[in-house]
């Protein structure tokens, strides 16, 4: 194959992996990817890279090479059938089994821009890890992220089966994705809070010391006390090994055309930390964006710009994090330009698509 776009993943991680797949599949355009997640200690698709990398080749019945453990280039032609000038993807129903505790959120994270050139839906189930570290816990995404892209048309949901936690996985849970019309996104401004949920989970082999309810505990009193907590759930779970995780998701008013503003933040358990302090670190993090005037926290940051690049629009992040630049030049280097304004405060900034230039115009 001819790659349309070379790209060079030395100074980035398997984010840049991931997008780049998705960014293919919408474009309809071969890639080569070189220096696969260069900047990192072990360079090269790991396990969770690797079943990210097989899963569009099945999807699209793609034509790839270097889609093997360890491999630091990859060629991928995704050559679907078009319509209307545009790429038209299949649907149906598919298993990958990452074979370790791999995380099955950021597999759901590749596929999910997909949705914009389904023909008929998508039945996606993935066995691996569903609350580990380095990526979204699964309450994330059922509850903050989902939601979220449903306001600009995503049609999406996700259902859970079993928990997987490092180091076993062996959790397991499906994706409902079926054929989306992507609007423009619009996240530029914020209101004031309108309240909490609170979503803790503990592996079974921890109901005995309490993890799920004194992780929330160790939020609740960490936060304002002027939030309004609209529900709390505490869920022990079944799994391959011991493990736990909180999840907070903050709603609030939003500026006009911005739709219910939501923002999560997250912790994990780990050995030697109290549950405690496992929920104060999400209620710190949540603390941090109430201080600030984004209206998206920081890890919806990037995960947004995908989706600019399908529709256009704007949206306001918390920081120009690394992850940020790196989708930038990513969506620069395959055509789809951005612009970032820097906001009076220093800190926040606007990144926008036009939409003349954006995937599906």
């Amino acid at each position: 194959m001819t790659p349309t776009y070379e790209l060079d993943g030395s100074d980035a991680g398997g984010q840049f992996v991931r997008t780049a797949l998705a960014l293919s599949v919408l474009e309809n355009e071969p890639i080569r990817i070189e220096n696969v997640r260069g900047n990192r200690s072990t360079p090269g698709l790991r396990h969770q890279h690797l079943a990210v990398a097989e899963t569009m080749v099945e999807l699209c019945d793609a034509d790839a090479t270097g889609v093997e453990l360890g491999s630091e280039t990859i060629e991928f032609d995704p050559n679907l059938e078009t319509q209307g000038g545009h790429p038209r993807l299949e649907g149906g129903r598919y298993a990958v089994d990452i074979g370790t505790a791999g995380s099955v959120t950021l597999l759901f994270d590749a596929v999910l821009p997909l949705a914009a050139v389904l023909e008929s839906p998508l039945r996606l189930t993935v066995t691996g890890g569903t609350d580990v570290k380095w990526s979204p816990p699964l309450d994330y995404v059922r509850h903050v992220k989902l939601p979220l892209l449903r306001q600009f048309g995503l049609v999406a949901a996700c259902e859970l089966e079993r928990r997987g936690f490092y180091p076993k996985g062996g959790g397991q849970a499906t994706l409902h994705l079926a054929p989306s019309t992507i609007e423009p996104i619009d996240l530029r401004s914020r209101g004031e809070p309108d309240g909490l949920r609170l979503y803790s989970t503990e592996a079974a082999a921890l109901s005995e010391q309490d993890v799920a309810f004194r992780q929330a505990e160790g939020a609740r009193e960490r936060l304002d006390d002027g939030l309004e907590v609209r529900e709390r759930c505490e869920t022990t779970a079944e799994s391959a090994c011991p493990g736990s995780a909180i999840v907070l998701r903050l709603e609030y008013e939003a500026g006009p055309g911005d739709g219910t503003g939501l923002a999560g933040f997250t912790a994990l358990g780990e050995r030697g930390t109290p549950a405690e302090r496992v929920g104060e670190d999400a209620a710190d993090a949540a603390n941090r964006f109430l201080a600030g005037t984004a209206p998206v926290d920081r890890h919806m940051a990037d995960q947004t710009l995908v989706f600019l690049a399908l529709a256009g629009g704007r949206v306001r992040v918390p920081e120009e994090t690394d992850h940020v630049a790196t989708s930038r030049a990513l969506l620069e280097a395959v055509d789809v330009p951005t612009t970032l304004e820097r906001a009076a405060d220093g800190e926040t900034a606007v990144v926008s698509v036009d939409s003349s230039a954006a995937l599906l115009d």
